[in-house]
């Protein structure tokens, strides 16, 4: 009997072979991946520093510790490089050698890509992105290296506003830049995203919105940052947080469905037997949800299924907690194609900010500060499934 294999090592990969082992230790479990397998929570990546934790103390253990942990055959540095689905047959390469592999049953936890926007200057490529515990260390070891500690970020979403809050907390200065006119501009409606720029700002964080960066040049050992509204800002450090986008090269090259992921059903089957899709590659449902909760919910629905009981994954309300303890937020992302109204309360220390649908159903919500944080689970009883549980 040939192996289940999982392609990927990152959250999404291990939560499956982890649920699985819970149902079924002995079945044959292979994962291939082209980093070396350490397992971590990539979160928690843009709060190490605040937490006091150097790259080496972020892992929870090395492939060889996985591997015995879950019963698991770990292939790593190792790359995939083409799916034969009808042979059910994967064609690796490590280390100029080319070898074959098949598999019973194939899942798909490719993760996504940083998004690069093309940029003058003769520094465009200094700029940091920071997608895996690799990346951390680097950009970990030049803000060591450095005396003076200004950061520019690129990008005030979710991960830039993150990271900003965690370096102006353990001393850096941090200046976030984004075309938008607000942070979080896809989580929030404008009158939330004013305060919750205050709070930040008041914190010490610096932003320059509605513009973008045109060019990046190095003097001496420090950067200078061309806005496109004439500005210069100077920078020690650079970090890309402009986006990701869905790994979906393999399984287009394979013939699976692809549009902004990976296409699966609810059952996360992709278009092609015996091929699944987990994590941040993974459209479900016509959804792209790059948060641990549905990552989750991912792993124990398909657990199940490779165990032998087909189950329909579940997505409840899933509210996600922003790591800006400088202003304590949680959003309930709102469903693309759901056109809402805001209704606003005022809070003693910030907002709580409700989504409510043409037929007055509550759709999402922001709770900005630590007292409207506490009605977190009292609306999201309110909040239809996204993904209701099969019956």
């Amino acid at each position: 009997m040939h192996p289940i294999v999982i392609i990927g090592s990152g959250m999404a990969a291990y939560a499956v072979a982890r649920e699985f082992r819970k149902l079924d230790p002995d079945t044959a479990l292979m994962m291939i991946c082209a980093d070396d397998a350490r397992n971590y929570a990539k979160p928690t990546l843009s709060n190490a520093l605040v937490g006091n934790k150097a790259p080496a103390q972020i892992a929870l253990g090395d492939a060889e510790k996985m591997s015995n942990q879950l019963n698991m055959q770990i292939l790593n540095h190792t790359w995939v490089k083409q799916i034969d689905t009808a042979a059910h047959c994967l064609s690796l390469e490590k280390e100029g050698q080319t070898t074959q592999q098949s598999y019973s049953k194939l899942i798909l936890a490719l993760g996504a890509t940083p998004i690069r926007v093309p940029l003058q200057g003769n520094a465009a490529d200094q700029l940091h992105v920071v997608n895996n515990l690799n990346d951390y260390t680097a950009f970990r070891a030049e803000l060591d290296q450095k005396t003076a500690q200004r950061v520019v970020i690129l990008g005030a979403g979710l991960i830039g506003c993150e990271f900003a809050n965690d370096l102006q907390q353990s001393g850096h200065q941090a200046t976030v830049i984004d075309l938008a006119e607000q942070p979080l501009a896809r989580l929030l409606p404008s009158d939330v995203a004013q305060v919750f720029q205050e709070k930040l700002q008041q914190a010490g964080i610096g932003f320059e919105l509605g513009t973008t960066v045109n060019a990046i040049d190095q003097h001496a050992d420090a950067y200078a940052v061309s806005l496109a509204n004439g500005k210069v800002l100077d920078a020690d450090v650079l970090l890309s947080a402009i986006g990701l986008r869905a790994n979906t090269q393999l399984a287009e090259q394979a013939g699976i469905q692809v549009s902004r992921g990976i296409v699966a059903n609810t059952q996360l089957e992709t278009s092609v037997a015996d091929i699944y899709a987990v994590g941040d590659c993974a459209e479900v449902h016509g959804t792209l949800l790059p948060y641990v909760m549905p990552i989750m919910q991912q792993a124990r629905a398909l657990a199940k299924t490779l165990s032998g009981t087909t189950t329909q994954v579940h997505y409840p309300a899933m509210p996600v907690a922003v790591k800006t303890p400088a202003a304590p937020l949680t959003v309930l992302p709102i469903p693309h194609e759901v056109e809402v109204s805001w209704t606003i309360e005022t809070q003693e220390d910030g907002l709580i900010a409700k989504a409510i649908d043409a037929n007055d159903t509550l759709r999402g919500f922001v709770l900005l500060g630590a007292s409207a944080g506490k009605q977190r689970l009292s609306l999201s009883k309110l909040v239809p499934d996204l993904i209701p549980a099969a019956l």
